[in-house]
């Protein structure tokens, strides 16, 4: 049971056998209560051919009965006496009385029959009148009113069965009032009965059998590529190889969606997991070039002091410190750091920025709206970062000038800065913000950096919700446009 197939095979198949038994009940009613009806159609018939014999005056022992052993017929009067009865009936029950041999009685013609002992009459007041019970049929005529049917036994020639009766009233000309009790027999109905029942027990078993073979075969069938998307998932796992793929079925299923979208997590846990590999790599190799200078000036300190180059020392350590910072901003990111909720306004941002560059080989321009209030929400330090890294990389490539500007721009805040360097051709606008990537006139550790500072800035403009850009600019050089949502008070404020 620990098996799909096993679970839907065993609910296919228990859905299928409540619905088979109960529809096997309804079945078995529906044809009982039809069989039922028949045999007292059958019955109501024969009732009625006797009837009509007693109401045209038959004596009754020229009454024309059906075969007894078919139709059992008794017949009673008003004081509920058997008056007749068919000749082999020898038992029954479920009629008007139990008796099977026939009371002496006038025949239903004469005058004395239904007469009272005083000599009263006729008991229904007269010739023409009819009987005051509304059901009692008129003379000479046979009841028109639905028969009463009732289940009972008769045994006749000595086999008893069960039988289906019914009782049909009839008046004779002289006002006496009679009662046919006619059956018909139910050992047919139930035969049918129980063979259909039979059928049903036989076949049911075997229908639940080719149930659940054919819903384990298709569900099997069904799940067929998932066994195999998950061997070589397992495959994966054991030899760490992200580079191979699960199958891919042809249907359009959705099993064949979910194998999509597995080769495609592991598509970008592969890219993820490169990445992190170069990342390591490249930080290492980052890091062995500035500790190992410093480490060879120290040496060479310790043993001849009057060799050694502090100002190179200290240079390094400050480069081996802003790479370690760098790495730590990046692993933070990496793990999914989220910016605050703070307001920041990027124009005073700005400001504080290039007024603390006093140092800088290019005076930066700067172009901001005196109104103020270009807000946006987020991280104050990591966006002036932002705005640190992209004037660091104008100033190392620009020839005369560096101009930085604030606007808002269809309720977005756009931070430009610009340059008239070289500029960044058009088929690497978008690796140099790729991790420790230096195009070729940059690639001097005095000049170039380890390459991290466009990758930090456009890694803080996605988590803020804004995108970093690098395109050409007027004088001639590279711009790097931040474009960031703006806030309500913002829009507003424009």
């Amino acid at each position: 049971m620990r098996s799909v197939r096993a679970r839907a095979a065993v609910g296919a198949t228990v859905v299928v056998a409540v619905a088979l038994i109960g529809a096997g009940i309804a079945v078995l009613l529906v044809l009982r209560a039809n069989l039922t009806d028949q045999a007292g159609l059958q019955a109501e018939v024969a009732a009625r051919e006797v009837a009509g014999q007693l109401a045209l005056d038959v004596p009754y022992g020229r009454l024309d009965l059906p075969d007894e052993e078919e139709h059992p017929v008794q017949v009673t009067d008003e004081d509920g006496r058997l008056v007749a009865a068919s000749k082999d009936l020898e038992a029954v029950s479920g009629t008007g009385t139990d008796r099977v041999t026939p009371n002496a009685s006038p025949a239903p013609g004469s005058s004395d029959s239904g007469s009272d002992d005083d000599g009263g009459g006729d008991r229904h007041g007269g010739d023409d009148n009819r009987d005051d019970d509304a059901n009692t049929p008129a003379r000479g005529e046979v009841s028109t009113d639905d028969p009463d049917f009732t289940n009972g036994t008769a045994t006749v020639d000595g086999d008893t069965a069960d039988y289906r009766f019914a009782a049909v009233s009839a008046t004779t000309s002289t006002g006496v009032t009679l009662t046919v009790h006619a059956g018909a027999p139910l050992v047919t109905d139930q035969k049918a009965v129980g063979s259909v029942r039979a059928a049903m027990l036989i076949g049911l078993p075997v229908m639940l059998l080719v149930v659940a073979a054919v819903t384990w075969l298709v569900t099997r069938r069904a799940l067929r590529p998932v066994e195999g998307i998950r061997e070589e998932m397992a495959a994966i796992t054991a030899s760490e190889d992200l580079s191979r793929r699960v199958p891919e079925p042809g249907s359009r299923d959705e099993i064949a969606r979910l194998a999509r979208t597995t080769n495609e997590t592991l598509t970008a846990l592969e890219a993820s997991v490169g990445r992190q590999r170069r990342f390591v790599a490249d930080a290492s190799h980052e890091l062995r070039s500035p500790i190992a200078s410093l480490r060879t000036q120290l040496e060479v300190g310790a043993a001849h002091p009057e060799l050694l180059d502090l100002r190179g020392a200290v240079a390094d350590t400050v480069r081996l410190q802003a790479l370690a910072a760098d790495l730590l901003l990046l692993a933070r990111l990496d793990a999914g750091e989220r910016p605050g909720n703070t307001l920041v306004d990027l124009g005073a941002l700005v400001h504080e920025e290039v007024s603390q560059r006093t140092g800088d080989r290019i005076p930066v321009a700067m172009s901001v709206p005196e109104s103020g209030h270009i807000e946006v929400t987020g991280s104050r330090g990591q966006l002036a970062r932002v705005i640190g890294n992209l004037l660091d990389n104008a100033e190392r490539h620009a020839e005369s000038s560096v101009a930085v500007s604030v606007f808002r721009d269809h309720g977005s805040v756009v931070v430009a800065v610009t340059d008239d360097g070289a500029g960044v051709p058009e088929p690497e606008r978008e690796r140099v913000f790729e991790r420790f990537v230096r195009l070729d006139d940059a690639r001097s550790r005095d000049e170039g950096g380890a390459g991290l500072g466009l990758p930090i800035a456009r890694d803080v403009a996605h988590r803020h919700g804004g995108t970093l850009t690098a395109t050409r600019a007027a004088e001639g050089g590279a711009r790097f446009a931040l474009r960031l949502p703006g806030t309500e008070s913002s829009a507003s404020g424009g």
